[in-house]
């Protein structure tokens, strides 16, 4: 979610046209009547050298979805038209988060989709509610990551101490500086903007693709309007059961096996990065260089706390693994603490945009469901799971802490059953971290009818048009005719293989997958 230096593609153009249009009122049942007309949307240009046909638009919504008529906001849509002689309608596209931007989205599918699918649709990207162009946007504390953060593991009680302190002001000066936005940045009112964004479009139902945190989104529109919906897609889906405190100590011990996983790559390539040929011992050599930047950070900015950040991206898409490694070796072999601070600012810096969506990221997480009032449950569940999973644990738990003083209340999660909706295609990798994989069982099971397809072995986060054919064979045909796959019940409706891992360095010789490396840049971390 948060965004990193070089890693990150903007849409690079200023987005412009401006249309009000009536929020949408929920219909009971199928056959609701027709949408109200909307004034037409204004598109304008906006395209880049990756995406020439890539245009903006606007459309105001209610910052109350209760109060119509009162305070508006505004959402930043991006649009790659249609261009077969017929279409099926709106596609709308987001990539996560909460606190994504989703303005680049749009050429993306359209330019991964084959062209036969993607020339039915006009694919829509769209910033949410207090996201990067949508106004007003949220910047709770500027710069709250600079470097050199404290240890974010507590070896004292004053450590602690400190550490929630820091996140507790983050809270306070968030209630202070929006606190008219944030009883209204929650997931269910971003997903009633999806149907305003629907009428404004002009149609009468919508098919959404959404990744990571966008799964949860799409879910809870499926709910809340399930007449509306014709086509949904879900790839690393965040279990519904688990919003949000369980779900984020599920990611604690996932994010500790990729990194088991990729120290056991490292220790396969030893020929290259000379680390050790013993999985245990590369691990070992990663937590002593942990304790090394303890004592004297790298280049002056990369203490453990982002040296984890640094390498967490990794958890997240196996094609970081070889710059990583390269940058891990040159390191500990050497004692060249530029590579680090360099692979800081691509990875793991956060700008102003990356301020923006940890702000929208807290905002909703906070206020959609509850989270523990009392700090004990935060420190032992965070320790026990410490013991186990080292890795990020308590950093994890320090991203979230603002939750523990959110100074608004919560609410009750959407329960996302839904047996209303025509069937959806589900992916899943089975050694995700972000999204383990038993959120993708339980979301199939949520969903009555969905047809979920499974990545075997694979684990990476956001895994549809990133280069595995198998998979996008699946989500071409659903998009294309509506076909989906059925399994013979109690499991998987289809399986794929994951791709193979990456090659060693050198990193920029290392035959990166160019889609994956453009769809995991889109997707971000933390989302």
């Amino acid at each position: 979610m948060t965004k990193r230096a070089g890693i990150l593609v903007a849409v690079g153009a200023t987005v412009a046209g401006l249309v009000t249009a009536a929020p949408s009122t929920a219909s009971t049942g199928p056959g609701a009547g027709a949408p109200r007309v909307a004034a037409p949307l204004k598109w304008t240009g906006c395209g880049t050298k990756s995406y020439p046909a890539l245009q903006c638009s606007k459309v105001r919504a209610p910052l109350d979805h209760d109060n119509p008529s009162g305070r508006q906001i505004t959402l930043a849509l991006s649009r790659i038209p249609h261009t077969g002689k017929t279409s099926q309608g709106p596609l709308l596209v987001n990539p996560g988060g909460p606190g994504g931007s989703g303005l680049s989205m749009a050429g993306f599918v359209a330019a991964s989709l084959p062209a036969k699918a993607a020339a039915q649709y006009d694919v829509i990207g769209f910033d949410p509610r207090g996201v990067g162009k949508s106004t007003p946007a949220l910047d709770c504390v500027p710069k709250y990551f600079t470097p050199v953060r404290p240890d974010s593991v507590p070896d004292t009680y004053d450590a602690e101490k400190t550490a929630r302190n820091r996140a507790a002001s983050f809270a306070a000066a968030c209630g202070e500086k929006h606190g008219e936005l944030l009883p209204y940045m929650d997931t269910a009112s971003a997903a009633k903007d999806l149907d305003v964004i629907r009428e404004a479009l002009g149609a009468r139902q919508l098919n959404y693709f959404g990744y990571s945190y966008g799964t949860y989104l799409g879910a809870v529109y499926a709910k809340l309007f399930p007449e509306r919906v014709r086509r949904l897609v879900l790839d690393s889906i965040v279990d519904p059961d688990g919003v949000w405190y369980e779900d984020n100590l599920g990611q604690d011990l996932a994010f500790d096996a990729r990194h088991k996983a990729f120290a056991a790559w490292v220790a396969k390539n030893d020929a290259t990065y000379g680390l050790g040929g013993d999985p245990a011992e590369v691990e070992a050599a990663w937590y002593r260089m942990r304790d090394a930047v303890k004592q004297h950070p790298a280049g002056g900015r990369v203490g453990p706390s982002e040296l984890e950040d640094v390498f967490m991206p990794g958890g997240y898409y196996n094609g970081y693994w070889p710059r990583l490694a390269e940058t891990f070796a040159a390191y500990v072999k050497d004692g060249d603490e530029d590579a680090l601070a360099t692979a800081y600012e691509d990875f793991a810096a956060v700008d102003k945009s990356g301020d923006n969506g940890y702000s929208v990221y807290t905002a909703v997480q906070c206020r959609d469901a509850g989270w523990p009032r009392t700090w004990n449950s935060w420190r032992n569940d965070t320790w026990q799971a410490h013991r186990k999973a080292p890795f990020m644990s308590w950093n994890n738990t320090w991203y979230n802490a603002p939750c523990a003083t959110w100074p608004v209340e919560p609410l009750e999660p959407v329960r996302v059953g839904n047996g209303a909706i025509p069937p959806a295609l589900l992916f899943q990798a089975t050694d995700d971290a972000a999204t383990p994989y038993e959120g993708g069982v339980t979301m199939n099971r949520r969903l009555k009818g969905s047809s979920l397809v499974v990545e075997q072995g694979g684990g990476n986060h956001g895994i549809t048009l990133s280069g595995n054919a198998c998979l996008d064979a699946y989500l071409a045909d659903y998009l294309t005719d509506g076909t989906l796959p059925r399994g013979e019940g109690g499991g998987a409706d289809a399986v794929c293989d994951a791709l193979p891992e990456p090659k060693p360095a050198p990193a920029t010789k290392a035959g990166a997958n160019t889609k994956g490396s453009t769809l995991h840049g889109l997707l971000g971390f933390r989302g």
